[in-house]
Order: structure tokens, then C-alpha cells, then sequence
């Protein structure tokens, strides 16, 4: 027959002999949830995390909306890019026409005719070697009308040509305005 053995080692917890609760290395008795007696309970850091918390909710909505409006501005001003060189590059390569026919907004064909536009355009002698460099490019909205202008030089072999453009539209923009002369 065994003998019964004791649940727990003797000095474990719950040995059938109780231990005093040993002190920790900082002064504080573990045995007690809020120190030695006579000292006040540990401050909670609760607060300082909502805090930082709201500080850090905050800070990202500030980002967020900034991406948000660099990516409204930089896509507003890439379209812009994109017309002046659609329209600049039909120019340059001879076809005219199709300019005035995909860019023109109708109220501009009105005032200008497409034969005086060709005439206009051709008379500046510029073909695929000229280069475009738009140094003024400002787009803007005003109750849901878009409006880009586009001012620049073209360089050709000898000559240059001053550009101003104007784009306006609510969804698709076409060209409101244009200035092509020899620069001066």
C-alpha cells in the first residue's frame, strides 16, 4: 500500500504551510495589489492612452485629406497637361483640323472659323520638331465648371511661338480661349 503524498511540494503555493509573501526587488509586496501600506496606488496610464489615441486620429485625417487633395489637384492638373499636349501635338503634326474639331469648344468655332484657324496656325510654321514647355499651367472649379489655363512657349529651329490656352467644362473641358503669336 502508499503512502499519501502531500499535493504540494513543501514552500510551493497552496503547500499545505503558508508563505509569507516576499517582497519585490522594488520595496513593494507582492501579496498586495496596490503596494506597501501607506503608499498610494499606481497611476493609470489609461487617460494618456485616449489622448494619444485621439491625437493620433486626428493626425491621420489631416494626412488623409491632404492625399486626398493632391491627388484632386495633381489629377486636375495632369488632365490639363494632357489636353495642351493633345491639342499642341495635332497642331504640330499638321493636323489642324482635327484640333479645331476635338478641342474647340463650340462657342469658340462661333468666333473663329476652322479655315481661319488653319490659316492662323500654318502661317506660324511649326511642324513635329518644335517642342512645347508649358511654365504657367493653374486650374480651378467654381460651382462644378472647370477652368484650366495653360501658357507656355513652343520652340522651333530659330523661332519661338507664345501659347495660351483656356480649357472649361464640367466633365469634358474644351478650349475656351487661345492665344498662338510669335514670341516677341
Amino acid at each position: 500500500m502508499s503512502t499519501p503524498q502531500e499535493p504540494f511540494p513543501p514552500g510551493r503555493a497552496g503547500a499545505a504551510s503558508p508563505q509569507p509573501a516576499q517582497p519585490s526587488r522594488y520595496g513593494q509586496d507582492q501579496g498586495s495589489p496596490f503596494g506597501l501600506p501607506g503608499q498610494p496606488p499606481p497611476k493609470s496610464r489609461r487617460k494618456l492612452w485616449i489622448i494619444l489615441a485621439g491625437a493620433g486620429g486626428v493626425l491621420l485625417l489631416v494626412v488623409l485629406g491632404i492625399v486626398i487633395l493632391v491627388n484632386v489637384v495633381g489629377g486636375a492638373t495632369n488632365q490639363a497637361r494632357g489636353l495642351a499636349d493633345g491639342f499642341t501635338k495635332l497642331v504640330l503634326a499638321g493636323d489642324s483640323s482635327r484640333a479645331y474639331d476635338e478641342y474647340l469648344d463650340p462657342a469658340l468655332q462661333e468666333q473663329l472659323s476652322k479655315e481661319a484657324f488653319i490659316e492662323g496656325v500654318n502661317s506660324l510654321e511649326m511642324d513635329e520638331t518644335c517642342t512645347p514647355d508649358y511654365s504657367d499651367l493653374k486650374v480651378a472649379t467654381e460651382n462644378g465648371v472647370k477652368s484650366a489655363d495653360i501658357a507656355g512657349l513652343i520652340t522651333c529651329d530659330g523661332k519661338n511661338v507664345d501659347l495660351a490656352y483656356r480649357f472649361e467644362g464640367t466633365d469634358d473641358l474644351k478650349m475656351t480661349n487661345i492665344k498662338l503669336r510669335p514670341a516677341a
